[in-house]
């Protein structure tokens, strides 16, 4: 037997104590009621109280409750195979990690934005497949495609400019390799969403956007920053800022969005442009316009599943509590005894 919640177990040390409160409390009834008066008035009093009854209560009681909190830790023995077809999309995100990203002007900063939106994504995927391609100087699939987010967003915690050794941003390298990185035996619709500030003099990212259309993949794009730019952070092995990086002549570096080149390769690429902001507005857009795609079973798998047993117990403490309700907490033979014993007498004196 195994349990879905195990550590509600430890509620379990209730039941003794709650048993040794129950005693302490039944000693301290006791002395009450020998300081209220004549002791064997008192015994007369209480003559008819089950108090066989009463113990037993208490013993159904504290069972009833070892048994509710078995059940919240919910029990589990046996199993049952199910197989479970997996539809969706397949879902491959080019993440910009150069060290223009770490620009500011979008807050935290525009790959924590991209990041907070990578999660958001994958909590509104139902069933389709992602995958993460990092870029800046060169690009990489980090994560394949693949159904476990769980998985896809441990590796996109430590994506940032060290990464990558490589400086520069090459987005028609990573349109490239994303489109690599489908799998071409499926029927269902490749999207390519590019997260970046669009800066690229390397690269030719139209040419690579053509070239990806005309394989079936729609391409999104997705800016982060502003036309007007910020400087670049500089920063040491650690990740902490040290200071702004300069050109020859000791300028700091401006980086801008460029959004006209991502508009174009949105256009090119069949998708749409969406600009970042800070409460992430443009995902809810993005993932309406993803949804009537067309989606086709991507596997079939077999999942293992436990059997759920918490309703035994909770039944268990049911009919324990309806049992001890039903227990008298007077005896009438004893009451019926006494009445008798006190009625003879009298009537013999007569």
């Amino acid at each position: 037997m195994t349990f879905a919640h195990p550590q509600f177990l430890i509620a379990l040390i209730l039941v003794p104590l709650s048993a040794l409160f129950l005693l302490w409390a039944g000693k301290q009834r006791q002395r009450a009621l020998g300081r209220l008066g004549d002791a064997t008035l008192i015994q007369r009093l209480s003559a008819t109280v089950n108090w066989r009854g009463r113990r037993l209560q208490v013993a159904l009681g504290l069972f009833a409750l070892a048994m509710l909190i078995i059940a919240i830790a919910r029990p589990q023995w046996g199993s049952e195979t199910q197989v479970i077809d997996q539809e969706g999309l397949q879902v491959m995100v080019a993440l910009d990690v150069s060290q223009s990203m770490l620009v500011e002007d979008i807050k935290p900063s525009r790959l924590d934005r991209a990041k907070l939106e990578i999660r958001d994504l994958t909590q509104q995927l139902d069933g389709d497949e992602i995958g993460i391609v990092p870029f800046s100087g060169a690009a990489f699939t980090q994560v394949p495609l693949t159904s476990d987010y769980a998985t896809a967003l441990t590796y996109l915690k430590d994506a940032g400019p060290g990464l990558i050794s490589r400086p520069g941003t090459v987005i028609g390298d990573a349109i490239r390799t994303a489109e690599q990185a489908f799998d071409p035996k499926l029927a269902s619709q490749k999207v390519l969403v590019v997260m970046t500030d669009g800066e690229d003099v390397e690269s030719d990212p139209l040419a690579a956007a053509q070239e990806a259309a005309k394989q079936g993949v729609l391409i999104y794009t997705i800016g982060f920053g502003t036309p007007e730019g910020e400087p670049v952070p500089e920063t040491d092995r650690s990740g902490r800022v040290i200071g702004f990086k300069q050109d020859a002549q000791g300028n700091p570096i401006i980086s801008r969005m460029d959004e006209a080149t991502l508009q174009e390769i949105a256009k090119t690429g069949g998708g749409q442009y969406y600009r970042a902001t800070a409460d992430g507005s443009e995902l809810a857009s993005l993932l309406a316009e993803i949804d009537g795609l067309q989606k086709a079973q991507l596997q079939s798998r077999q999942a293992i599943r436990l059997t759920e047993r918490y309703q035994i117990f909770l039944a268990l403490a049911f009919v324990v509590l309806v049992l001890a309700e039903l227990i008298p907490d007077r005896i009438r033979q004893r009451v019926e005894r006494a009445w008798t014993q006190r009625v003879r007498p009298a009537a013999s004196e007569q």
